[in-house]
């Protein structure tokens, strides 16, 4: 290996790092809001990418059909709720939220389908489409079970895992697909070939990483949601609704993921299972960071994906194992470090 060899595969290692590091915080924040380890993350970023290949080829994709699917269930399941606890009157806005809104979603993502419109509309439509089914994937799955232990809500997430598993195998088939780059463009830098491509995927992940940290830091909504993080029950006294907080988590969460599946797709051939393994090195960054701080968790994915970039050199038959390995001296170091405490009800 000489210095030309290095910067390459740190250029590609920063690269997925910051992908990674987008997977890393929708694990942490949706883990640290709603006490969920959000196992299906990865088919949220495998559907923005075959979403966004199908509307290159002019093709519906079939997370529209699943959108409107959900939005109908959930809009039944607030129509009973709203019916059981005597507040009918709540009904049509209920209804607007959780049905109309997603459906219209639905239904502008079908008439662009085939119009074979500009990449960044069809990239809008993307986040949009598969953004949607976050908040909706909360109100089915995980809002009714809100309150149950960590335990019974990762049961929850395998199972959804599977669901969404075999959904994606239905709409996309078996087949792998792969979208434009952004950029084929690449300048020299010293003797390294840098790609713009490579550029854009760093920069545009730092600008949505930078958008979440001032909409923490000083939108209410953000510090809504840190409040729910750091105490449920406080924050439901100062008149923050946990489902509110829940559904918009599950939303930031579903578009990180989306973004991250935008990303990926130029890098990589996507397949309907790929966003598992995906989403695993994301979340070796996020046990990194201990499932609560953000900036850790995404200095720790850049350091999966540094770790992975040199492994496929040094070892590539091994990367993987070398990848997950790095999990075992963190959680020991963990266990020894952290005193066990019960949960908070």
């Amino acid at each position: 290996m000489d210095l030309s060899i290095a910067a390459l595969l740190t250029q590609d290692g920063i690269t997925n790092g910051a992908i990674y590091a987008l997977l890393a915080l929708a694990l942490v924040l949706v883990f640290a809001v709603t006490r969920v380890i959000w196992v299906p993350s990865g088919e949220f970023v495998a559907f923005g990418t075959l979403t966004l290949a199908a509307l290159q080829l002019g093709k519906t994709p079939g997370t529209v059909g699943l959108l409107a699917g959900m939005a109908v269930i959930a809009g039944l399941m607030e129509v009973a709720a709203c019916v059981k606890r005597g507040e009918a009157a709540k009904i049509p806005r209920r209804l607007l939220v959780w049905c109309a809104l997603p459906l219209a979603i639905a239904a502008a993502v079908w008439a662009v389908a085939p119009l074979g419109l500009p990449f960044a509309v069809q990239i809008l439509a993307t986040l949009a489409a598969v953004t949607a089914l976050g908040p909706l994937l909360y109100r089915i799955a995980y809002q009714p079970l809100a309150e149950a232990s960590v335990l019974v809500l990762l049961i929850v997430s395998v199972a959804v895992h599977f669901a969404l598993l075999g959904l994606g195998l239905w709409f996309f088939g078996a087949e792998g697909s792969r979208t434009p780059p952004f950029s084929s463009a690449s300048f020299t830098l010293g003797e390294v070939n840098v790609s713009v491509q490579s550029l854009l995927v760093v920069a545009t992940s730092l600008l949505l990483i930078l958008a979440l940290y001032l909409f923490f830091g000083r939108a209410l909504y953000g510090k809504a949601l840190r409040a729910t993080a750091l105490n449920r029950v406080g924050a439901r006294l100062c008149g923050v609704s946990p489902n509110f907080a829940g559904g918009l988590t599950f939303t930031l969460a579903a578009l990180l993921c989306a973004f991250s599946g935008v990303l990926i797709g130029p890098i990589t051939t996507v397949y309907y299972d790929s966003g598992f393994l995906v989403s695993l090195k994301g979340f070796v960054g996020a046990i990194i960071g201990g499932l609560a701080s953000y900036p850790l968790a995404a200095a720790g994915a850049l350091l999966v994906g540094l770790i992975e970039s040199f492994s496929s050199f040094w070892a590539s038959a091994f990367k993987e194992v070398i990848v997950f390995t790095l999990i075992i001296p963190v959680l020991l170091w963990r266990s020894l470090t952290t005193h066990h405490h019960e949960e908070d009800e």
